[in-house]
């Protein structure tokens, strides 16, 4: 059986000085001296200023909606994970959503000053696939209209336009370190953040509320990351470019065998500005064009013990909690339902076998 995807995990024996060391400390949780480090070396790696880390990707959405006190309404994507909508709804904010480009499926610019009302207080774009926004407009938008913007960067490790990690731009970025990520530490996520100021009100956030032993500031929540994974983060640290590596060595093999192929479109970033993490391969195949749907391609790669997803079938604003909002309409989202009715993302992990690679492709040219 393939899956779409596969964590990379380093040498066990190499994780085993790290667990010694918390057993040790017995210092488990709650900023433990693995948990600085972590951040420290994140911060070094990624080329940031602050960083906070969490003990999942949504606690660290939810808690930067309420670090930059956003309520009302937030512009966002329907061509995304719950998460991203979850976590306005969990912080009764309601979800606006518009239509997104029809080649990266990133949130257009074009369409978001007319989505604006006067309860509109941020804006929510997802770097879909590790592809960056077009952030230079759409912060030239939040700054006209004084608007928030938070980046749901969780499939954005690791990724820079001309040098610069994408996680710098917005008030703040949102990364995942899920299992099924680029970088995971089992669970975990991350807010990057500009200032020593709002890093401080981030921690106290995640952490109760609490400034010290005795003073709570906030209404706070408990979404702290765990020795354990931090200390996992700092060992996957030492593996990510080879592991990213392995992917984009796949990523060249598909592109090279399926790009020619008539009703398949691939997204082909040749921008040397941009440096990738290959985090997803997605493929958008045309019925008419190629002679089968995409649910068929699906069907017949599931036979063959070839399990692709559909990333991100349905839409959001398909789910029944958002469908009846007057912004989830087909008609106000056409891009976004071509997206979701054409994509189908190929397996994608360091450690796939090529000859599995080569199988996948196979069985999609038959």
């Amino acid at each position: 059986m393939i899956n779409v995807t596969q964590p990379y995990l380093p040498p066990l024996d190499e994780f085993t000085p790290y667990l010694e060391q918390i057993w040790k400390n017995k210092w488990l949780t709650n900023n433990g001296p693995f948990h600085q480090q972590f951040e420290a070396a994140l911060c070094e790696y990624l080329g940031v200023p602050y960083i906070s880390v969490f003990s999942n990707g949504t606690l660290a959405l939810l808690t930067a909606l309420q670090a930059l006190e956003i309520q009302g309404e937030v512009i966002t994507t329907p061509y995304s994970f719950v998460a991203t909508a979850h976590s306005l709804l969990w912080n009764n904010i309601t979800p606006v959503f518009i239509d997104v480009d029809p080649i990266f499926g990133n949130l257009n610019p074009l369409n978001i000053e007319a989505a604006i009302t006067y309860k509109t207080t941020a804006i929510l774009p997802v770097h879909v696939y590790g592809n960056p926004c077009n952030h230079k407009q759409i912060e030239i938008i939040a700054k006209k209209h004084h608007l928030k913007l938070i980046y749901d960067a969780a499939h954005s490790f690791g990724v820079k336009e001309n040098g610069v990690s994408i996680c710098n731009y917005g008030d703040v970025s949102i990364l995942s370190f899920h299992a099924t990520k680029v970088f995971n530490t089992f669970e975990g996520g991350a807010i990057v953040c500009h200032t020593k100021e709002m890093k401080q009100h981030i921690d106290d956030l995640k952490n109760f509320g609490f400034r010290n032993e005795t003073t709570v500031i906030a209404a706070g929540i408990n979404a702290k990351m765990n020795e354990v994974q931090a200390a996992f983060g700092l060992l996957q640290l030492k593996y990510i470019d080879q592991a990213i590596a392995k992917r984009k060595h796949i990523a060249e093999l598909y592109t090279k065998e399926l790009s020619e192929i008539k009703g398949i479109r691939l997204i082909i970033q040749n921008s040397k500005r941009i440096t990738q993490n290959y985090s997803y391969f997605p493929i958008f195949i045309s019925e008419q064009e190629f002679g089968k749907s995409r649910d068929q391609v699906y069907e017949e790669l599931k036979q063959h013990g070839i399990y692709a997803r559909r990333y991100f079938y349905p839409l959001i604003s398909d789910f029944p909690m958002y469908s009846q909002l007057p912004s989830a309409t087909k008609e106000n989202l056409p891009n976004a339902h071509v997206l979701a009715q054409e994509v189908l993302c190929l397996p994608m992990y360091p450690d796939i076998d090529m000859n599995e690679v080569e199988r996948v492709i196979s069985i999609i040219k038959i």
